[in-house]
C-alpha cells in the first residue's frame, strides 16, 4: 500500500468545490501532507493552471516529489503562516484565484509512531511537523514550569483537569523524564479517572502540547491575514478546522472581515463608510462531513469547511 492510501483528504470534494475552480486560475494549497486535495485541483486545471503547495514536514515533501510529475505544480517547504512573503517572492499578490487550507494532522503524522503524535503508538515523545528544528514535546515537558503546562492544557486542550495533570507530569519528570508517547499517556490514564464517552483520556493533553510545540494557533492567524493579502478578486478561501480552537479562529476571522464594525447607534455614518473595510463574502454556511463520510473515515467527524470570497476595491 503506498503512503498515500493511508491518507483519507476530509471534505474533498466539499473544500474543493468552495474554490471555484477556473481551470486557467492560479491556486495554493496550504497543507500539502499527502496531497490528496492537490491532486483533486490538479485534476481540474487545465494547461495553464498553476498549483502552488506549502508543507512544513519534510517527509510530504519528498513525497510530493516522488509522487507528482505535474510541471503545473510546485511546493515550497515552509510552514503555510509564510504565505504572503512566499508568494510575493513569485511576484503573485493579488493575483492567487483560492487558497485551501486542511489544518488537521495528516493520517502518515499520526500513524507513524515515530513522529510521537499517537497517543496509542509507543514512540518517541516528539510531535513536531518539521522533526529536523526546534523544540520537541519531550523537551518542552522537561523545561516548563508547571503553571505553564497548566496554562497550555487549559487554553490549547480544553482540559478540566489540567493543574492536576501539571502537577503530575512535574512531580514524576524529576525521577523519571518523559520521553515517550506511551509514558505520557499512562499518566494521563492514571490521572483521568473520569472518562468521556468516545474519547482517550490523553486525547486532549496530547492535542495541547501538539498546538505549543508547533505554534499551531499563531501560524493560523498569521496564514489567514496572509491568504487574504495574496488572494485576487473574487478569489476564494476555503478552510478545514478539526477543534473547536481552530474553527473559532476560522469562523472569527471570517466574521471580522466580512462585517462592519460594531458602530454607537446615532452616528452619522454612511453605509459606504461602514462597508469600506469589509474584504470577504461568506460563501456558506459551514459544512460539516455526511453520515456516510464520517463512517468511511471516522477522523472526519470532528470537522468543519468554511468559505469565504475576497472583496477587492
Amino acid at each position: 500500500m503506498l503512503e498515500s492510501d493511508k491518507h483519507i483528504s476530509v471534505l474533498l470534494n466539499e473544500s474543493i468545490d468552495g474554490l471555484a475552480l477556473k481551470p486557467d486560475g492560479c491556486y495554493i494549497d496550504c497543507t500539502f501532507g499527502r496531497g490528496g486535495h492537490s491532486r483533486k485541483i490538479l485534476e481540474q486545471l487545465g494547461p495553464n493552471g498553476r498549483l502552488i503547495a506549502f508543507d512544513l514536514d519534510p517527509q510530504a515533501i519528498t513525497w510530493s516529489k516522488s509522487f507528482i510529475d505535474d510541471d503545473r505544480f510546485e511546493i515550497i517547504h515552509s510552514n503555510f503562516s509564510d504565505i504572503e512573503e512566499k508568494i510575493a517572492e513569485k511576484n503573485l499578490v493579488g493575483q492567487i484565484d483560492g487558497v485551501l487550507m486542511d489544518l488537521g494532522v495528516s493520517s502518515p503524522q499520526l500513524d507513524e509512531a515515530e513522529r510521537g503524535f499517537s497517543f496509542m503508538r509507543e514512540g518517541p515523545l516528539d510531535m513536531r511537523m518539521n522533526n529536523q528544528v526546534g523544540q520537541s514535546a519531550a523537551d518542552w515537558l522537561a523545561s516548563a514550569e508547571e503553571s505553564e503546562i497548566a496554562f497550555v492544557l487549559k487554553e490549547y486542550g480544553e482540559e478540566r483537569f489540567a493543574r492536576k495533570i501539571a502537577r503530575a507530569i512535574v512531580h514524576d519528570r524529576t525521577n523519571t523524564p518523559f520521553t515517550t508517547t506511551r509514558q505520557l499517556a499512562s499518566l494521563l490514564e492514571r490521572i483521568i479517572k473520569k472518562k468521556e464517552p468516545g474519547k482517550h483520556p490523553a486525547t486532549r493533553t496530547f492535542q495541547a502540547v501538539r498546538i505549543q510545540v508547533n505554534g499551531e494557533l499563531e501560524a493560523i492567524k498569521k496564514a489567514l491575514e496572509g491568504a487574504l493579502t495574496v488572494l485576487a478578486h473574487q478569489g476564494r478561501l476555503s478552510v478545514i478546522s478539526f477543534h473547536s480552537l481552530e474553527d473559532r479562529l476560522v469562523k472569527r476571522f471570517f466574521n471580522q472581515h466580512s462585517k462592519p464594525p460594531a458602530i454607537p447607534r446615532g452616528l452619522p455614518i454612511m453605509d459606504s463608510e461602514l462597508n469600506k473595510n469589509i474584504s470577504l463574502k461568506l460563501v456558506s454556511k459551514a459544512i460539516k462531513p455526511s453520515e456516510s463520510e464520517i463512517q468511511a473515515n471516522p477522523r472526519s467527524r470532528s470537522s468543519v469547511l468554511r468559505v469565504a470570497a475576497r472583496i477587492r476595491e
